[in-house]
């Protein structure tokens, strides 16, 4: 297969609520602002990253239900968000059904892949891909196509506990079917720091991974909860706010690690 003009970060985790959406939002808000062409890729049935960026669910006509079976292109699923340079391919409903559809298929952990190699994709500088929180066709087909995993973990008891099987999951992907697969960071999440847990949290995720942990921690913050219900990234409801600051630093380190892996 041709490898793809863009670059293209798979936002996972297997566990719910733990901020993945919230990330991808923000983290291709920030990209936007500094001039680059985003598209999310939202693969999540229940759509919140569409519903957070003001698409409404009567405006969806075409979604990413189209890109997996086949029927419609990048060009015409995209749609143009409240964001400059910032776009989506929405979700529906209809993705609940994606496995019955396709699911015995030769390609069908593929069609993501194959979906965002054509013409109508290579206008977009990055590309991140919203999963859902569980580990189905739709989340390998995010694997597939990804040349990076983003992974969002939440400073709680059973981090690394999900962690340790997402890294699992990951190098069983590199080993069958997309050995060009890395891990982009991991991204400390909804941190507190007045919580002596959310403290032995960071320093125990640190001492395990390393380098591969960002610097920046994501505050918990009650303006970047409040953005979703306004269809705005918090980003563009609150830029001072500390969560909207923290997205924005840890942009500047995915781009720099980005920038790192195209050169090596």
């Amino acid at each position: 297969m041709n490898k793809p003009k863009h670059r293209i970060i798979t936002i996972a985790n297997q566990k719910g609520g733990v901020g993945k959406t919230t990330t991808a939002i923000n983290l291709a808000t920030a990209l936007a602002a500094i001039g680059e062409r985003v598209l999310i890729v939202d693969l999540d049935p229940q759509g919140n990253a569409s519903t957070g960026l003001g698409i409404e669910r009567r405006e969806r006509k075409m979604s990413t239900y189209d890109l997996l079976v086949g029927t419609h292109g990048v060009a015409d699923v995209a749609m143009q968000t409240v964001v400059p340079n910032l776009f989506i391919a929405p979700s529906t409903m209809d993705l609940l059904g994606v496995e019955m559809e396709i699911g015995r298929e030769s390609d069908r952990v593929y069609r993501l892949r194959k979906a965002l190699e054509g013409s109508d994709a290579s206008s977009y500088n990055y590309i991140l891909i919203d999963c859902p929180p569980s580990f189905n066709l739709l989340t390998m087909n995010a694997l597939a196509a990804a040349q990076s995993v983003l992974v969002p973990l939440q400073c709680e008891f059973f981090a690394l506990e999900g962690l340790s099987q997402l890294l699992e999951t990951v190098d069983q992907v590199r080993r069958t079917i997309n050995p060009s697969l890395d891990i982009q960071g991991i991204v400390l999440t909804m941190f507190d720091s007045r919580n002596n847990l959310a403290q032995q949290v960071v320093s125990d995720v640190r001492e395990h991974l390393g380098e591969k942990v960002y610097s920046t921690l994501i505050p918990r913050n009650v303006r970047v909860s409040e953005a979703p219900s306004y269809g705005k990234p918090a980003i563009l409801y609150d830029l001072k706010c500390a969560g909207s600051q923290a997205y924005l630093q840890l942009a500047s380190e995915v781009i720099q690690r980005e920038r790192q892996a195209c050169a090596a």
